[in-house]
């Protein structure tokens, strides 16, 4: 092949590979020039993308909405916490003080509030929700529940437990 040949064959070369179709059927454009209409095509959502999005954000409204309105609920869950905490942390300063506390619980407070301050072998909490079971709880030296009996305690819809022997609260 001359020389001439080799250069018609690499501009051929070079216009094929130019113009070969692409997975989405378009060949691709030198120097990305295009027609007038493909210059101007805009980008943004399609409507069965914002419909889309728009449907999701609406079934999340639904689902999550009401339970902002029903604080009661979050109040009652932070009270039940804060009580099986109060419980835990009486077990656990009887077994390191090798002496008996105890643990008032009583409801109808304004707020609830569960103190941590040791008073003579006594902590107290008051709490703002529907309270089943209060009185006085107590753990001997040995973290067990005194007298030795299964006990629980509901706030709210929620149950705590404390077991006899192990004085485990859950």
């Amino acid at each position: 092949m001359n020389k001439g040949g080799l250069g018609l064959l690499c501009f051929l070369w070079q216009g094929l590979a130019n113009n070969v179709p692409t997975r989405t059927g378009r060949g691709r454009k030198p120097n990305n020039m295009g027609t007038m209409q493909e210059q101007n095509k805009q980008r943004g959502f399609t409507l069965v993308e914002l419909i889309t999005v728009m449907v999701i954000v609406g079934i999340l409204a639904v689902a999550v909405l009401p339970r902002f309105f029903t604080v009661s609920d979050f109040e009652d869950r932070g009270s039940a916490d804060q009580v099986k905490s109060l419980l835990r942390f009486a077990q656990k300063t009887a077994i390191a003080q090798h002496q008996n506390i105890s643990v008032a619980i009583s409801g109808g407070a304004s707020s609830s509030d569960c103190t941590t301050t040791l008073t003579g072998g006594n902590l107290t909490c008051a709490v703002k929700s529907a309270l089943t079971g209060a009185g006085t709880y107590t753990f001997d030296a040995l973290g067990r529940p005194s007298p030795n009996a299964q006990s629980t305690v509901t706030i709210g819809g929620t149950a705590i437990t404390i077991e006899l022997e192990t004085g485990y609260v859950h």
